[in-house]
């Protein structure tokens, strides 16, 4: 009876993390809107009703198999180290935290991505943890004196470029970007948020 108590839990969790591993892969190849409940079921081989046990929707398998996985955490600690150092480094230091955290998730960041443009809610999640949660942050750190006005000015234009080189790197493959080395575009976009985040 012990036996059997434990085998269930562990069936249920191999099946939860067997849906949430094919709807990162459904929402990667078509994005949030082109992806099903039943698409997500197939995928996994298991029967939809199961996606409906654990999840709420679409929108909760969403969230838990690519937003909280895509989106590093917490913000604070994330925005604590992009600052923590010379101020004539952070947008070096900016770029090559976000593209660490990038490689690292690389397919559920890629979902996340192409579902930016059909989902504005994905779009609004994106959106509002560049621009206040980390950007935000890290602009006010470093000049806490600053105007709202420009504030938003420089978080907005600095995720911009951060949201610009993902789309570029993991969605349309650009030549050259896609298959650079993670440093390299550090040295080539960094100087670019350094501009945004403290302009002269």
């Amino acid at each position: 009876m012990a036996a059997e108590a434990r085998r269930g839990p562990r069936r249920g969790e191999d099946t939860r993390a067997a849906i949430l591993e094919a709807a990162r892969g459904e929402f990667a190849r078509a994005g949030y809107a082109g992806t099903s409940l039943r698409a997500v079921a197939r995928a996994a081989g298991v029967d939809p009703a199961l996606v409906h046990h654990y999840f709420e929707g679409k929108d909760d398998l969403f969230a838990q198999s690519v937003v909280l996985v895509s989106l590093p955490g917490p913000p604070a600690s994330l925005a604590a180290q992009v600052m923590e150092g010379p101020r004539e480094e952070v947008g070096l230091r900016a770029v090559r935290t976000f593209l660490g955290v990038w490689e690292a998730r690389r397919s559920s960041f890629e979902a996340l991505l192409r579902s930016i443009v059909t989902s504005e809610e994905v779009a609004r999640a994106v959106r509002e943890f560049l621009t206040q949660e980390i950007f935000g942050r890290v602009v006010s750190g470093l000049e806490p004196g600053l105007e709202e006005d420009e504030r938003d000015l420089r978080a907005g234009l600095a995720a911009t470029a951060a949201t610009g080189l993902a789309m570029g790197r993991y969605v349309v493959r650009l030549p050259g970007v896609a298959d650079a080395d993670p440093e390299t575009l550090v040295r080539r976009v960094g100087p670019v948020l350094q501009g945004y985040l403290l302009p002269r």
